[in-house]
């Protein structure tokens, strides 16, 4: 298809699989807008006959966008996190949102156990140790944190968090979460407070949902509560820490160690964090294994090619 007159989709990222254009184009005009000059004047000249976005969790969908285009029925997304699209408006549109969960839950939570294991063995010091020379000079390596039989806490049990409790069960740790609401037929401890989840636990993971509901959620006061000995993983989206505080305690020994995959204004990363030898940091990778990265690109183009040839979405976002 390439009239101005055809349904079209307007892609504002690549997908990086080599099928993936043509199975788009099967139902719709496809516009590349990372490929355009001038996209504000592609979206305008086009905009009558858009029907699909295509995004990522990542990409900026806003509000202004979504009211540019007047035929907009569906925006399918990459990721299973949402807060870089303005759902609550877009459903209030009637427009249809979809996002790709389930497919990456094994990969971020393996990450999310990597982090935890990394940080408490202290093996990306370890690394820098063994390739700057210092094994076998005066510079003795200090010994890490058992993880095994440990108290874990995790913020947020989703289908994520769940997969990261399961990981846990096999290293034999004791674990609680915490909610907003307790979970009806689980048997891990439910913690009513974050508070008190810290205070329990040797290790906090953070496996909640972005957004302004859990903005700046781990404060000042849990991560004092986790303490000088504590870790805490976070493989969710960076504005769920109090990013400052977080820093300052990693700085003061208030908080023991820090595993991070995700901050708050990426790619910025703050400077203090890449100095701390208790920090392992690497640059949101939760999903990033071919095989996660595929099973996400394809559920995206399912969802397209539903919506094209029955009006609705497979992964529709849950109303907000």
């Amino acid at each position: 298809m390439s009239t101005s007159a055809a349904r079209a989709i307007l892609q504002l990222l690549p997908l990086n699989a080599p099928y993936a254009q043509e199975r788009l184009s099967k139902h719709f005009d496809v516009i590349e807008l990372w490929k355009e000059a001038d996209p504000k004047s592609v979206i305008a000249e086009r905009k009558d006959n858009i029907e699909v976005v295509v995004t990522s969790a990542m990409t900026p969908t806003p509000a202004d966008l979504i009211d540019a285009l007047p035929q907009l029925k569906a925006i399918c997304s990459q990721g299973v996190g949402y807060d870089a699209i303005d759902v609550k408006h877009a459903q209030g549109k009637k427009i249809l949102v979809s996002n790709t969960p389930e497919v990456l839950n094994d990969c971020v939570a393996d990450l999310a156990f990597g982090l935890l294991l990394a940080t408490a063995r202290k093996l990306g010091h370890a690394e820098r140790y063994v390739r700057d020379h210092q094994w076998g000079t005066d510079a003795a390596f200090p010994l890490g944190a058992k993880v095994s039989h440990k108290r874990l806490g995790i913020v947020g049990l989703g289908r994520i968090g769940m997969a990261i409790a399961q990981r846990a069960a096999g290293f034999d740790m004791d674990i609680r979460y915490h909610n907003r609401s307790e979970r009806i037929g689980i048997s891990y401890g439910y913690e009513a407070s974050l508070v008190d989840l810290a205070s329990w636990a040797d290790f906090l993971i953070i496996a909640t949902v972005g957004g302004d509901s859990t903005r700046g959620l781990i404060n000042a006061e849990v991560l004092k509560a986790l303490g000088p000995n504590g870790i805490i993983v976070n493989i969710s989206r960076g504005s769920v820490i109090d990013e400052t505080a977080m820093v300052n305690a990693l700085a003061s020994g208030e908080l023991g160690g820090a595993g991070l995959d995700v901050y708050e204004a990426e790619p910025k990363v703050p400077d203090a964090l890449k100095s701390m030898d208790n920090v392992v940091i690497v640059p949101h990778i939760g999903s990033a294994t071919n095989e996660t990265r595929k099973a996400m690109i394809d559920l995206v183009l399912d969802n397209v090619d539903a919506y094209a040839t029955t009006g609705k979405v497979i992964t529709p976002v849950p109303a907000l």
